[in-house]
């Protein structure tokens, strides 16, 4: 299968290099990094296109690489991809397989209390909640929020991220004051993100959920008038129509549903078609 690019890559083809090729027996190996960011860049090509097996292929390849190369910086980054991918994929086995093995190299590289591992620990405890482990989760989520607050170099969009993905796992625990808490302080860290007026709508949805389980029937005006700021924000602002913008279109759009907003549900959907298309 090839590329966007019309050609083949190593990764659609090739196996990984030997492990023991390269080295005499008793010579630590020296360190041979993968290309982050080309692995990155080209995983988000596959997103853009919903190519699933493609994107598994790609960083299963480049997995080995770095284990081959003793890059375990790179290991790291690519073990949490799989954790994002597999939560994706709805692959439980593979999604706490890499977990396990994203938390090892933590330890293993001393990273713990870095963006680094911060970053890691969210991933994790996001995959915890999709896939039922609600109470697991809450445990790396602190562990992340300290370090990202302790840190003055935090962007905004990360700690943002937290913030939803944490208050999340704690409506699924039917913690809902302690959910709003933390919606509240996404909205205001989003605010000087870059595009975070999409990170806004999500939080307006997410917020939108809390009001109907805590409130019921009681809760109509509220989530009214949530799902309409959230409607603004995805169509009004003035942000980059890319695949990750066609992304939270089509991811929204369920919820619009959900809540009987037939016609922008169906925009939505509409918006996102049109950009993979094109893309």
């Amino acid at each position: 299968m090839s590329n966007d690019k019309g050609y083949l890559t190593p990764e659609d083809y090739a196996e990984p290099r030997c492990l023991l090729c390269d080295e005499p027996y008793g010579v630590t190996p020296e360190v041979k990094s993968v290309p982050q960011q080309r692995i990155i860049q080209k995983m988000n090509e596959y997103m853009s296109r919903r190519d699933y097996a493609g994107a598994e292929r790609h960083l299963k390849y480049w997995l080995e690489e770095a284990k081959l190369g003793n890059d375990k910086r790179g290991e790291l980054l690519i073990r949490n991809e799989l954790v994002g991918h597999f939560r994706k994929t709805g692959n439980k086995d593979g999604a706490f397989e890499s977990a396990a093995e994203a938390l090892r190299l933590i330890a293993e590289l001393d990273f713990d209390g870095t963006i680094s591992s911060g970053t890691t620990y969210i991933n994790i405890a996001t995959a915890y909640n999709a896939f039922g482990e609600d109470e697991r989760a809450i445990p790396l989520f602190e562990k992340a929020r300290a370090v990202y607050e302790a840190n003055e170099s935090t962007a905004p969009e990360l700690l943002g991220g937290l913030y939803n993905n944490m208050a999340l796992t704690f409506t699924a625990l039917k913690k809902y004051d302690d959910a709003l808490e933390l919606y509240d302080k996404a909205l205001g860290v989003m605010a000087n993100a870059p595009d975070g007026e999409l990170e806004q709508a999500i939080t307006h949805l997410n917020m939108a959920d809390v009001y109907d389980a805590q409130l019921g029937d009681g809760a109509e005006k509220k989530v009214e008038e949530l799902l309409d700021k959230a409607y603004d924000l995805l169509i009004n602002s003035d942000v980059k129509k890319d695949g990750y913008y066609a992304f939270v279109c089509e991811k929204c759009a369920p919820v619009f549903s959900h809540y009987g907003y037939f016609l922008a549900a169906g925009e939505l959907n509409k918006i996102a078609e049109a950009i993979y298309e094109r893309d």
